[in-house]
This record gives structure tokens, C-alpha cells and sequence, in this order.
């Protein structure tokens, strides 16, 4: 239903929830799933929800979001602190809290399709953090601890307005990105506990480690460091002058947060890359559709999947930091030839090899960074712990695992990867986003096969046929990886109880010895910090103290929190490290 629903400000389902009495909050949870097979009906601004024969629910959400609690009204004899209007609030998807509809869509979030105003000027900055601030990341950081101490079963409506709460306190004193920090959490939760098909425990275990990270580093940080953690309240659009686009790919959206549409790749001449979005509230159905949709610039009448084939000639254009087109009254855009990806200039964004542009993707922040740009032959399918991947080779003889991009039936791309192994033997020219991981490992995004160039396809979109692909060769033979592809460090196993410790809580590893054998092999591997950081996880998720009386207290949430926190930047680091030197072509 959630879909269905317009967004809520997090300070509103804060205030809803904080209402309640604590015997409604222990049904908060089970009334969400109750309502959530209410029909809904939506007239203009107004949604309605029938709870009962006698009972109705209404929402008013001018512009698609609730801003305020009474904007939520309920007919029953308990409103307004009743349970209908919590558990409405909390099904709902939650606005951004720090630009509602008009962010940046390119980060996969919701987005008007235009320049919002004048650019904000850069924050002052700051030399250190206010006492509101200090605050404010205090608050976070409890709200996320609390995350940690109970695990994904735990973790509520009731937690999560806590969450929201802090959120709606740090947008106050100033800090858009720890304030966006913790939504993605609540929104990451909450496709957990739904069983969204969409939920990876890992995109939940990177919002954890995004907010605790922010939270632990703002009171103590100072001048640029400060300004980064504070974050910036809107993405700033700067005149970029005349363009002339050639389009790459579109890519399907679906967000967590109840967003979805689509992201259209291009690039100019000398290899920047630039997109076009139309991302707005909605679930899978509007992620397809928005690829047929006319591309907001200019008088272009282009649709989306149109322009990933041709081209666009821009003047007065203004563009995000994260690359995205601006579609303000100044901007104008007319249709112009695209080219093919064998065909200058797209050709020249395969030409660096794959470790120039993992280099690349792992340390800069330009726009499509994380994209790569590869010829691949296909070897064949292989089954791992975290789900089918595709097996192919590089240009440079590297084994690599291709695996989807998103995994929600909806989409394309795993009905696609399952007809890729079907061609061993099969050359693509491929466009993915890399993956940070010990082994070289790619989402793919879009392929074309290089006697064809023309026929490309979009992986999220379109569904292939056997009959869309050229056979491979006779003579080909789909080898299994050797040793090349064999994980050369086992900092999954530090990577698993992290992930274990965000899905089940701190009692799952609480268990004496429970992590001594990964702690051991970790060890004997040459990793000894991952298992002196896997010990103090274990220790403080152990740990308890004693009041005067000799009786045991609660486990002090914090100090799990800090253990956890130390090994998850650990990991991301070790990870980013074994990354660049997997694709490395002399491995």
C-alpha cells in the first residue's frame, strides 16, 4: 500500500507516534499490517483510507507530501491519538528531510525535473560544532545504537520514530546529510521488515555505518571535514553553457522510500557524463513507464528510451554536482545524431583498461564515476553465497563476476543475466557499476554485442530473447575460473557478522566463542586488526555490568555500537583496498 500513499514528513510521524500511550504503541506495529490491506482512494491532494465500514482515514498532501500531524485526520473516537493515524504515518513513505520533492534524483531521490530557484550559496564554514548540533548527533547516534541492540525484528515503528525524530532534529540544527542518514535507515528497515523484494541487507548494513559514521565524527570535527559531515540542504545547479549530448544507456529506478522512475546515462565529447531523470513517488510499474516518457528539456520531444540512442544539442545549460541536467526556462535542448558505442566519442570510454577505470571509480567523485566500461566474454553462470552471478573474462584476460543491478521482479535485469549464461562463448561491450569487493565483480547496467553495436539493450528494461543475441562462436569454450578467481581474503567473514549484528541485533553474537573461528581464520590469513576488531565486537556485545547489588545490567548499547562502527569503517577501507588490487591485470 505504501505505494499508493503520499509521502510524510519525518517530524510528523515523530510527533504521531510520540503521542501514543504506551499501551497503543506495543499494537503500533500490527496495525500497520492491518491497515496496509485497506483500500485507498486518492481525490486531487486528498487520500482516503477505509478502515472500517465506519470508520475513514484522510490524508491531505498538497504537492504529494504531509507536512503537518493534523494534516492526517481519523474518524474514530480515540483521534486524534489514535492508532489508525500512527500506523497510516508509519506506513507511509517517508519525505526526504531536507528538500522534499525537488532533491536530487540522480542519488535516488525524488526530484521535480527542474531548477529549484536560485543556487544555495555554500555554507559558511564552521570551526567546530554548535551545542545544537553536538546535540543532534548525540540523538542519532542513540537512535542508531538502538538499531544495533535490537536488529531488524526490533526495530519497530516505535524505534523507528525515534529515528525520524532525530532526523527532523538534525534538519533543524543544519545537518541536511546526517538528516538524510537516518531516513535512509528508516526507509531500509522498513523494506526489511516489509519483505520487499527490492531489501539488501547490505544497502541497510551501509545506511547503519553512514549514520553511526556521521554521528560519531560531527561533534568532533572542524572546518572542511565539518562542512562534508554537515552536508549541503539542495544540490546547486551552475551554468554549464552549450552541450552537445550523445545518450548511453537508461537505467530503471526504484527507491526504498516509495520513489521510482527512470535515470537516462549520456556523454559529451570529451567524456563527461551527464543524465536526465524523471524519478517521482510511485512503485516498479512507474519505474518501466518513465523510460517511455518525454525527457524534460528544453522542446525536445525525445522519450527517455529514445534519447539512450540519440543525441541532444543543449545551450544554456545549468547541471548538479552530481551531473544532472537542470530543466530551467533557460535551458534550451533540440534532438541531435547519437552515435553507436563502437563509434568516437562514446568508443573512447572503453578504451582505458578496466584498472585505470577502477582507479577511477574508487577514488573520484565526478558524475558515472562508478561506471565501467567493458568488453567481456561470456564464460557461464556460477552459483555463491550471496546469490547466481555471471562469469566472463576481460579484454585483459581477468575473471569477472557480472550479477544484476536490482533484484525486484519488475525489472529485467535477472531474467536477463540467466540468458547471458545461456551464450557462453558470447563478446558484449558492457556498461556496469562496480562493486566494491575482494574479487572484480560488476552490476550490469546495459550491453551491446560488438558485431551490432546499434542493438543495444538496456538490462533493466528489456527483456532479451535468445534471438536478440548473435550464437557464440563454435569454437568456444567456456572455461571455469582458476585460481584467478578464487577470493584471496576472507574479509567476508568480518563483513557477514556485520551484517548479522544489523539483521538479528547484538544478542546474535552475544553467544561466548560464538566468533572465534572466524576470528582465527582471519587471523592465520594475515588480516590480525579484522580479528582483534571481530574479539571486541564479540566482547562488547557480551558485556554487561553489575549494579551495587551484584545483579546484571542491560548491555550498554553504546559500546557495541562504537566496537561495530570501528570494524565497519575497517571493512569498507580493507574492501576499497583488495578492490583496486583485484583488478589489477599481473594478479
Amino acid at each position: 500500500m505504501s505505494q499508493h500513499l503520499p509521502a510524510v514528513a519525518p517530524a510528523v510521524t515523530a510527533e504521531i507516534v510520540g503521542a501514543l500511550s504506551p499501551r497503543l504503541r506495543k499494537r503500533l506495529d500490527a496495525a500497520i499490517t492491518k491497515i496496509a490491506d485497506r483500500p485507498v482512494t486518492r481525490d486531487g491532494d486528498i487520500v482516503r483510507i477505509a478502515v472500517d465500514d465506519e470508520t475513514g482515514l484522510e490524508l491531505h498532501a498538497p504537492a504529494g507530501v504531509v507536512v503537518t500531524a493534523d494534516a492526517i485526520r481519523c474518524g474514530c473516537l480515540l483521534a486524534p491519538d489514535c492508532l489508525h493515524r500512527a500506523a497510516v504515518a508509519s506506513a507511509a513513505p517517508v519525505a526526504d528531510p531536507v528538500a522534499g520533492p525537488s532533491c536530487d534524483a540522480d542519488s535516488g531521490q525524488p526530484s521535480s525535473g527542474g531548477d529549484a530557484g536560485s543556487p544555495e550559496p555554500p555554507p559558511a564554514e564552521e570551526s567546530a560544532a554548535t551545542p545544537e548540533q553536538r546535540a543532534a548527533a548525540a540523538q542519532l547516534w542513540a537512535a542508531g545504537a538502538a538499531v544495533l541492540d535490537t536488529g531488524i525484528e526490533g526495530a519497530g515503528a516505535v524505534l523507528q520514530s525515534e529515528l525520524l525524530r532525530a532526523a527532523h532534529t538534525a534538519k533543524l540544527g543544519g545537518l541536511p546529510r546526517p538528516a538524510a542518514a537516518a531516513v535512509s535507515v528508516v526507509t531500509a528497515l522498513r523494506s526489511a521488515r516489509s519483505a520487499d523484494p527490492a531489501h539488501r541487507l547490505a544497502d541497510l548494513t551501509a545506511a547503519v555505518r553512514e549514520l553511526l559514521g556521521t554521528a560519531h565524527r560531527l561533534p568532533d570535527a572542524t572546518g572542511p571535514e565539518l562542512a562534508a559531515l554537515r552536508g549541503t540542504a539542495r544540490q546547486t545547479y551552475v551554468p554549464e553553457g552549450s552541450l552537445r549530448l550523445y545518450g548511453l544507456f537508461t537505467e530503471p529506478l526504484i527507491t526504498a522510500d516509495g520513489y521510482a522512475g527512470a535515470i537516462t546515462w549520456t556523454a559529451a565529447a570529451d567524456g563527461r557524463l551527464y543524465t536526465v531523470s524523471d524519478i517521482a513517488p510511485g512503485g516498479p510499474g512507474r519505474a518501466t513507464a518513465a523510460a517511455g516518457r518525454t525527457v524534460r528539456l528544453g522542446d525536445t520531444a525525445l522519450t527517455h528510451r529514445q534519447l539512450s540512442h540519440a543525441g541532444l544539442a543543449l545551450s544554456g545549460a545549468t547541471v548538479s554536482p552530481t551531473g544532472r541536467l537542470g530543466a530551467g526556462a533557460g535551458s534550451k535542448a533540440v534532438q541531435a545524431a547519437g552515435a553507436a558505442w563502437t563509434d568516437e566519442p562514446l568508443a573512447a570510454l572503453w578504451a582505458p583498461p578496466p584498472a585505470g577505470q577502477v582507479a577511477r571509480a574508487l577514488h573520484s567523485q565526478a558524475p558515472g564515476a562508478d561506471l565501467l566500461f567493458l568488453d567481456v566474454t561470456i564464460l557461464g553462470p556460477v552459483r555463491e553465497t550471496g546469490g547466481d552471478c555471471l562469469l566472463a573474462t576481460s579484454c585483459d584476460d581477468l575473471t569477472l563476476r557480472l550479477t544484476a543491478a536490482h533484484d525486484h521482479p519488475a525489472l529485467a535485469y535477472r531474467d536477463n543475466l540467466r540468458m547471458l549464461a545461456t551464450l557462453p562463448g558470447t563478446r558484449l561491450r558492457v556498461v556496469g557499476r562496480l562493486v566494491p569487493d575482494s574479487r572484480p565483480t560488476l552490476q550490469l547496467l546495459a550491453a551491446a554485442h560488438p558485431a551490432d553495436p546499434t542493438r543495444r539493450v538496456d538490462l533493466g528494461l528489456d527483456r532479451l530473447q535468445r534471438a536478440d543475441l548473435p550464437s557464440a562462436p563454435p569454437t568456444s569454450v567456456a572455461q571455469a575460473p582458476t585460481g584467478r578467481g578464487a577470493d584471496p581474503a576472507p574479509l567476508h567473514l568480518l563483513r557477514r557478522r556485520l551484517e548479522q549484528a544489523v539483521a538479528a541485533g547484538r544478542p546474535f553474537l552475544s553467544v561466548p566463542g560464538s566468533l572465534s573461528t572466524d576470528a582465527g581464520r582471519l587471523r592465520r590469513s594475515a588480516f590480525p586488526t579484522a580479528a582483534d576488531l571481530l574479539a571486541e565486537l564479540q566482547r562488547t556485545a557480551t558485556r554487561r555490568a553489575r549494579d551495587p547489588f551484584g545483579r546484571l545490567l542491560p548491555a550498554d548499547p553504546t559500546d557495541f555500537a562504537r566496537a561495530w562502527l570501528g570494524a565497519a569503517l575497517y571493512a569498507e577501507a580493507a574492501e576499497t583496498s583488495l578492490c583496486g588490487a583485484a583488478w589489477q591485470p599481473d594478479r
